[in-house]
């Protein structure tokens, strides 16, 4: 993989792969806490990879590089940047194929993301030709909205999809999110939805939840 990536498992064997994507400015580090707070041991081991998004120079930050799954512009305009999404599509599906080359089902892969990782998580995982597990998409928004209906796969039209959002956050404010939902409704996508009282981030009663919703669609697929 072109990709530099993180790799943990918690245990020999892994029977189930979580793929998780971080946020703007951060790297495959971001997460690690998070999976070692997850208990799955139920389903079995699990594999963890945590990608870093390629270095680019964003827009909205006035061309600063960095690490980011595709260019931002200013809040409002409406612009996504359709060529940046469409390559990071490709590193996610590379990531996937990778680990149905070492035994582990699409079905029993999971896409995660965090804010703009969580955007790619949609993306990617709507579009994905084989049913996955599940998509678990934290404090993000859904880019390319009005393409979903035409791209999505026959395969995940009815994948499990978790949404969380923080109810204050500044960054990626919940109207997104809640607009996000209105797609989902409108194309009769079932999600289970989650707000917290809190800002831009992870609160450990996610987790719990997240935790919760892991072991039932791991157990599932």
């Amino acid at each position: 993989m072109a990709v530099n990536l993180i790799e943990l498992e918690s245990g020999d064997t892994p029977a189930a792969t979580i793929i998780v994507l971080h946020g703007l400015g951060a790297d495959g580090s971001d997460f690690v806490p998070v999976c070692h707070a997850l208990e799955l041991d139920a389903v079995g081991p699990v594999r963890f990879l945590l990608p870093d998004a390629p270095e680019r120079p964003v827009t909205r930050n006035g061309g600063y590089i960095m690490r980011a799954w595709y260019d931002l512009f200013e809040p409002g305009s409406g612009i996504d940047d359709e060529a940046g999404i469409r390559a990071s599509q490709t590193i996610v599906e590379a990531l996937i194929a990778r680990e149905v080359s070492r035994g582990i089902p699409a079905s029993r892969i999971v896409l995660m993301g965090f804010s703009q990782g969580c955007a790619m998580a949609l993306v990617a995982g709507l579009r994905h030709g084989e049913r996955l597990a599940g998509i678990a998409g934290l404090s993000g928004y859904l880019p390319l909205a009005g393409r979903t209906a035409a791209e999505r796969s026959p395969a995940n039209r009815d994948v499990p999809l978790f949404l969380a959002h923080g109810t204050h956050d500044g960054v990626v404010t919940i109207d997104r999110a809640l607009a996000a939902r209105e797609v989902f409704d409108a194309l009769g996508i079932e999600h289970e939805w989650h707000t917290y009282d809190m800002d831009h981030e992870v609160c450990m009663d996610e987790i719990a939840e997240l935790n919760r919703w892991l072991l039932r669609v791991l157990a599932l697929s």
